[in-house]
């Protein structure tokens, strides 16, 4: 049995590393990929992934990242690089459609709404019109390009002028923006992490003193959350309607119910084992191994 962890970075991360420890912990043999150095061969019958000078021979992948993408041609090579893999009967965790239904949050927030899940008030547009005329009915609202992670490049303004220049930013170059209802009622949200059909717990992140961001890799605290059946059953169900095998949901608390602001095919978890105690790569490897052996 063999697995790649697949990320872009030349160092692997701490929580691939623990993914590592984890499978070779399980008697799995592993490898660690960089996706922009996995150069797709077809034709005449041939179908491989070579990296470097080797065809790469993996039964299962774990994917935790695409690296930094400044192109439509470059993440589309990347997600078909993984889709190549998977037609070739690789397992892939998260899959690449998974990852993109994810990824992209117009896509992410169609298919919660379609589900009936509780989302905040969203609209997407590349008309500067549109931005101003949300915002003075809406008031507080979250500016934000459609793909993004950690929080960066989110901005929260209740000033119509504020927010067409910021949206004239990003339309500028060709960006359509995400313009969501500010839908928060304390200056936390919650953090659950799903893998497989299991709730592994969740945390309460703390937006630091003069932010209202609540991401950790920007000074968010973090704690144990208690997870009532009502938050658990929303996180399974957000992971499924995007078909993903473990996730990171985040979910907030607004006049007395809850609604989901983002989930994530790729999470980092150290604010989670900092919080919980609970390191997410060992269930992750044991899913895989568990899938792989059925």
């Amino acid at each position: 049995m063999k697995v790649a962890v697949i990320h872009d970075v030349p160092v692997p991360p701490s929580t691939t590393r623990q993914i590592f420890v984890a499978l070779m912990k399980r008697g799995v043999d592993t490898t660690y990929l960089r996706v922009s150095r996995m150069t797709p061969v077809i034709g005449r019958g041939t179908s491989a992934i070579i990296y470097g000078r080797r065809v790469i021979e993996v039964d299962a992948a774990i994917v935790r990242g695409l690296g930094m993408v400044t192109s439509t041609e470059a993440i589309f090579k990347r997600v078909d690089v993984l889709k190549q893999m998977h037609d070739s009967g690789t397992l892939i965790v998260n899959s690449p459609e998974s990852i993109l239904n994810a990824r992209d949050k117009l896509r992410s927030m169609q298919l919660l709404s379609a589900a009936g899940l509780p989302i905040p008030d969203t609209v997407v547009t590349e008309d500067l019109v549109v931005v101003v005329n949300v915002v003075k009915e809406w008031g507080k609202c979250v500016i934000k390009p459609l793909m993004g992670s950690m929080g960066y490049g989110a901005v929260l303004t209740d000033d119509p002028d504020v927010a067409y220049m910021v949206a004239k930013v990003w339309i500028s170059h060709n960006q359509p923006v995400m313009i969501q209802k500010y839908v928060r009622s304390m200056d936390r949200d919650i953090r659950v992490f799903v893998v497989g059909n299991e709730v592994l717990g969740g945390i309460y992140r703390y937006a630091p003193e003069g932010s209202w961001k609540t991401n950790v890799a920007q000074g968010a605290r973090v704690e144990r959350a208690e997870l009532n059946r009502e938050i658990k059953e929303l996180a399974l169900e957000a992971t499924k309607r995007l078909e993903l095998l473990y996730a990171g949901v985040d979910i907030g608390e607004f006049e007395g119910s809850y609604v989901i602001y983002e989930v994530n095919s790729m999470p980092n978890w150290l604010g989670f084992m900092e919080g919980t105690g609970i390191n997410p790569a060992e269930y992750l490897a044991e899913l895989v191994v568990t899938l792989l052996r059925k």
